[in-house]
């Protein structure tokens, strides 16, 4: 059974990842919008990754994560994302201006457009690169996955990030969005985050993989990283 504990990222800023997030298994941050509680979002994807706690990061939860490495494990300093600080010296969060759609068409926007009208909305295929935790809970090279956002990681920080050791696990089928990142699991045991939106294509009778394979890892950090079999995890996802 799966015992939640339910964290207003503010709190974590006011009183520190280590006293707020003493004793979870695993941390799950969410989407959002916004720079209200982003820091704490930032604090949390970092105490997971410092203390090996399995951590799914989905959409604003990605870019936390990225943030993170930017600042922690890249060296650059004041990294940030365009929604809340459009002065960052290193915007590695950024606003895309155009992309293509899963029927070939081209949409566009810009820092002025509608907020609702000019998302990134909708079942969309992405590539998963072999060899990663994203493709063995998958189980696949091309997957479809729900979106629902703006902003996205910026590529000019690619190369970059990987040398500082974050795995780009996923991208769209035309290599120019990534979708997903994970650390090597040599150096961690379990942390993922996704760009799209996994809640949308999980039901409590057909569990999604990503949500899976996340409870298994806290499962098995509760166990003291005893391995799990696949019994144990199906009657979580049931």
């Amino acid at each position: 059974r799966v015992n939640l504990k339910w964290l207003e990222a503010e709190d974590v800023e006011r009183g520190g990842a280590d006293t707020v997030l003493a004793g979870v298994d695993g941390i799950l941050v969410p989407g959002g919008f916004g720079d209200r509680g982003f820091e704490g979002k930032v604090l949390t994807a970092q105490y997971a990754r410092e203390h090996g706690l399995p951590y799914f990061g989905i959409c604003y939860g990605m870019q936390a994560a990225v943030v993170d490495v930017a600042r922690h494990k890249a060296g650059l300093a004041g990294a940030n994302s365009t929604e809340n600080d459009r002065q960052s010296p290193h915007p590695v969060i950024g606003l895309i201006t155009e992309w293509r759609t899963q029927s070939g068409d081209v949409e566009r926007r810009s820092e002025d457009s509608d907020l609702g009208g000019t998302m990134r909305l909708g079942l969309q295929e992405q590539r998963i690169k072999p060899g990663t935790l994203a493709h063995q809970l998958y189980g696949k090279d091309v997957v479809g996955e729900r979106h629902r956002h703006r902003y996205e990681f910026n590529n000019r920080y690619r190369t970059q990030l990987e040398e500082a050791g974050l795995v780009i696990s996923a991208t769209s089928m035309d290599d120019l969005l990534v979708e997903m990142v994970e650390l090597p699991q040599a150096a961690h045991p379990w942390f993922l985050a996704c760009q799209a939106h996994p809640e949308f294509l999980s039901t409590p009778r057909s569990g999604h993989p990503l949500f899976i394979g996340f409870i298994r890892a806290a499962r098995e950090h509760k166990a003291g990283g005893r391995l799990l079999n696949d019994s144990a995890v199906n009657e979580v996802a049931a």
